[in-house]
């Protein structure tokens, strides 16, 4: 009770009225998860304003900036994620999952939800599995080509499982399956922004070739380092830099650019459309999310999949369209040894360019976020 009490301040009065149906969208953690959320939130208001959205997450996580800016109310969990990298600060998972579902279950008790949506991040489970327990119907959204285990655990109760692309009943009963895509922001999905006017908002030269950088809100150590040590390559070569740095180490990575005109720097970048309008070629790592976007704007890409991410789903996600010749790939471990000659010889070859963009584009869907609202509106009105 103290701690729904506790956002009170973050998301207002949570527990307000009762109109329409009433949602809980549960997840986050990463932009990957959260700006899917957001989508189909926004989508489902579209498609009826009656419903009333709630979104849970976890304390001092992303999603308790990105959520209420976007004009919705949402609670934090105090819930972590398994620390791989240092067991001792697992210690205390057991009491923070326990409290979590004690959360929940006040929440779920005040604010009475007709159906939770699930879009992954470890803030997802306790509230779905608790809402399948209390018979409330749970839908998940599956971002990635290599499901979850909290997902394929979730699945077995789940009324309707989103998934991105073919090749998923490995993970969920067939049944449940419905190819929807991922949700993309709208802001990126139908965006008018012209190259030239990307580079006037950026203040950058629109007669260099531009190489967009970017690695997650937290950063690409891999990939950071390797365009760190290769500046005044890219310098030399006329190759203009859009940098996302993400929070890891950022000041030390602004110090290296200082006095360069080449390259734009950030730690993180709010209005992507406007650097993906203004790149000619892109470096990512592969999350689903980050897929989803390069697909819809068409944009040459190298990947350097995180290794470390679960069941190394970055690398699946980032084969399936290296396979259909869509994208180029990196490991990590050779990214400061291979990546940039590999970016560079992409800007030097439009040949290639234009092959990686025609089949990038064949992969794009821009209404995901609609096609799952409406799903789940006609689920509830069974």
């Amino acid at each position: 009770m103290n701690n729904i009490e506790n956002n009170k301040d973050v998301s207002g009065s949570l527990f307000r009225g009762r109109g329409g149906l009433r949602i809980i969208i549960a997840g986050g953690g990463t932009g990957g998860h959260i700006f899917p959320a957001i989508a189909i939130a926004n989508a489902l208001k579209q498609q009826d304003a009656s419903i009333e959205i709630l979104f849970v997450g976890a304390k001092g996580k992303m999603e308790m900036e990105k959520v209420p800016q976007a004009g919705y109310k949402i609670v934090g969990l105090t819930i972590a994620g398994f620390n791989r990298s240092s067991l001792i600060k697992n210690i205390s998972l057991p009491i923070k999952l326990l409290e979590s579902f004690i959360q929940v279950r006040s929440i779920l008790k005040k604010f009475k939800p007709d159906a939770v949506v699930g879009v992954g991040g470890y803030s997802s489970f306790p509230v779905l599995r608790s809402a399948q327990i209390r018979g409330i119907k749970t839908f998940i959204h599956e971002s990635n080509s290599f499901a979850g285990k909290s997902n394929m655990l979730l699945s077995r109760r789940a009324t309707k499982i989103f998934v991105a692309g073919e090749g998923m009943e490995a993970f969920f009963k067939a049944e449940k399956i419905m190819i929807t895509g991922n949700p993309v922001r709208q802001s990126i999905a139908h965006s008018n922004i012209t190259r030239n006017e990307a580079m006037e908002l950026l203040r950058l030269d629109a007669s260099l070739k531009t190489v967009l950088v970017v690695g997650g809100s937290l950063g690409a150590k891999s990939i950071n380092e390797a365009v760190a040590t290769h500046l005044d390559v890219l310098e030399k070569n006329n190759i203009q830099l859009i940098w996302q740095t993400g929070k890891t180490n950022a000041a030390k990575y602004k110090a290296l650019a200082t006095n360069k005109k080449n390259i734009w720097i950030s730690e993180f970048i709010e209005r992507m459309e406007i650097a993906y309008a203004a790149a000619d070629v892109v470096i990512s790592r592969a999350g689903a999310m980050a897929v989803t976007e390069l697909c819809v704007v068409k944009k040459p890409v190298v990947f350097v999949p995180f290794p470390f991410a679960a069941e190394d789903h970055q690398t699946a996600n980032a084969m399936h369209l290296v396979k259909k010749n869509a994208a180029l790939i990196v490991k990590d471990d050779e990214a400061k040894r291979l990546l940039i000659e590999v970016t560079i010889d992409l800007i030097h070859s439009e040949t290639l360019q234009h092959k990686l963009q025609d089949n990038i584009a064949k992969l794009a869907i821009t209404n995901a976020d609609v096609v799952i609202a409406l799903e789940i509106i006609k689920e509830l009105s069974k």
